[in-house]
């Protein structure tokens, strides 16, 4: 299972898109999204492709769930390495519980 971080489209170019993942930036495809999306628009990733447009609301309060997570993470109730994955932007866990990146 993969957790999927709001990734805030910076720039197009035809089906290529650079995202913002909680300050990281990094390539997608939009070849999958099944509706339209432009600069400022909020998408969930997975494999590098954009599957979903997600709406700013949802986002935010998204992002400040998993901004939560890392403060307390800072707080050592999460461990360094999970901490370290969600600032990166994906995390998921396997059907043991444990945490790997995505």
């Amino acid at each position: 299972m993969c957790l999927a971080i709001p990734s805030k489209i910076v720039s197009m170019d035809g089906f290529s898109a650079v995202v913002d993942v909680c300050g990281a930036r990094r390539d997608v495809n939009l070849m999958l999204l099944p509706e339209e999306a432009a600069p400022g628009d909020y998408v969930l990733v997975h494999a590098g492709f954009a599957m979903q447009k997600i709406d700013r609301d949802t986002a935010e309060q998204s992002l400040e769930f998993f901004a939560k997570l890392v403060r307390a993470g800072d707080d050592e109730l999460v461990d360094e390495e999970t901490a370290e994955m969600f600032r990166r932007g994906t995390i998921s866990w396997d059907r043991t519980g444990e945490t790997r990146d995505s």
